[in-house]
């Protein structure tokens, strides 16, 4: 194989794509699970994995192709982020969707899989996510076949939008190895609307009210008192982030800082202390240094406090909040992740999910860390992986308690049953993927 460890060494390195096609194909045949990795930065997210053997992805980096003209980079899966975003900024150019950084919540370095865990930051309202760029991929599927969707323009509409399947799948369908993503200019300049000394519930609504007006803002949050100390801010602070060109910017400024007036002591936050600071809200920054559970919230934005409300009617937790409320980054302050009460209250307001981002492995390993899946969704999402990763080698275990679909012929090759073993018991089942 293309690697530069050996097999009793549990960890493969491949220098190119096939050299991951020929570890994925290996497992595949011996019914070896791997845990997929790049540089580990987001290892203390999710589930624990369950596998013997590291197919390591760190020599898989670069830059392949970058055509500023055609606002088109391609890249190879493990390169840096912030690697990438040097370069476009070199050339006055950008992701839009401002890829978050794990890094500094989780305690390790700064991160790429950028694909695999469909990365966004504040802008999400305005650009969207990482899915929602990406031009096209070449992978490996768990069955340890190469493929490639998509391609490098914009305007392509040939065969199924596999990327967009793969997003947000933490590497347990296929590893990806290259892919090329759209890019932008970036934008002359940026101001911050601050409004002073809201509490919760009045912020959001001030938030929702300035998403509904003229002023295109692109991002809206809000920091409660005390939790916006590591980002510079003394009291609690309401944010409406605006971008454009410098005229613009200041004309729909003065225009929301008259609607806001009436609701606190308005401010205004210049360009280069508006994008630090919302490079901290991005980074969940008020809540790194330290190892308590925390959790991502997602809710309608109008329920964003009201879902806070209810959490705290159980238990003591630390709040704020991202995309106009919707987001609601919380921290548990007596150390228990109180899952039962989290996903007891988004219940209570509508609906919604919740993702325990930080906790130790054994919370991890014992409680639901992905929003649990209605029936229907599960069941797609069953047979999503017997498409992809019938033998179930690919990250077991990451996003929920794997159950391995393992496809073997019976008899005189007529006719094939399918096993399904759950690694965190000893039960089989005679199924078919395919109905499932």
């Amino acid at each position: 194989m293309n690697d530069t460890s050996s097999v009793s060494d549990r960890r493969f390195r491949p220098a190119d794509a096939d050299g991951v096609r020929e570890v994925v194909a290996w497992a595949t045949a011996e019914g070896e699970p791997l845990e997929v990795l790049g540089t580990g930065s987001k290892r203390a997210l999710g589930r624990p994995v369950k596998a013997a053997h590291i197919l390591d992805l760190s020599a898989l980096t670069g830059v392949e192709d970058y055509e500023p003209a055609e606002l088109v980079l391609t890249a190879k899966a493990a390169t840096p982020i912030a690697e990438v975003e040097a370069l476009l900024a070199e050339n006055g150019q950008e992701f839009a969707f401002e890829p978050m950084d794990y890094g500094s919540l989780l305690g390790g370095e700064s991160g790429r899989g950028m694909l695999g865990v469909n990365l966004a930051g504040p802008k999400r309202l305005k650009h969207g996510a990482a899915r929602d760029h990406v031009l096209g991929i070449h992978a490996v599927s768990g069955r340890g076949e190469a493929f490639k969707s998509g391609g490098t323009v914009v305007k392509n509409v040939t065969g199924y939008d596999l990327s967009r399947g793969l997003a947000g799948s933490w590497g347990s369908l296929a590893v990806t190895t290259l892919l090329s993503l759209k890019v932008l200019p970036a934008l002359e300049t940026e101001a911050t609307v601050m409004i002073e000394g809201l509490a919760d519930a009045p912020a959001v609504d001030a938030l929702c009210l300035a998403m509904g007006t003229s002023a295109e803002a692109c991002a809206a949050a809000h920091l409660p008192a005390g939790l916006g100390a590591s980002l510079g801010l003394e009291v609690a602070a309401t944010l409406i982030r605006l971008e454009g060109f410098s005229p613009s910017v200041d004309y729909r400024f003065e225009a929301l800082a008259a609607l806001m007036k009436r609701l606190g002591s308005v401010s205004h936050i210049e360009a280069d202390a508006s994008r630090a600071l919302w490079r901290g809200i991005r980074d969940v920054r008020p809540f790194c240094g330290d190892a308590l559970p925390v959790w991502r919230i997602s809710v309608t934005p109008m329920a964003g406090a009201e879902v806070v409300v209810a959490i705290r009617q159980t238990c003591s937790a630390d709040a704020f909040y991202d995309c106009s409320g919707g987001l609601v980054w919380l921290r548990m302050s007596d150390g228990e992740p109180h899952e039962a009460d989290v996903r007891g209250a988004i219940g209570k307001v509508g609906g919604g999910h919740a993702t325990l981002v930080r906790a130790e492995p054994s919370v991890r390993s014992s409680v639901p860390v992905f929003q649990p899946q209605d029936p229907a969704l599960a069941a797609l999402s069953r047979r999503l992986k017997a498409q992809f990763d019938p033998a179930g080698i690919l990250n077991p275990g990451r996003m929920r308690p794997e159950v391995k679909w393992c496809v073997s012929s019976r008899g005189n090759g007529a006719g094939k049953e399918a096993l399904a073993m759950k690694r965190d018991g000893l039960f089989t089942r005679a199924a078919d993927p395919q109905q499932q």
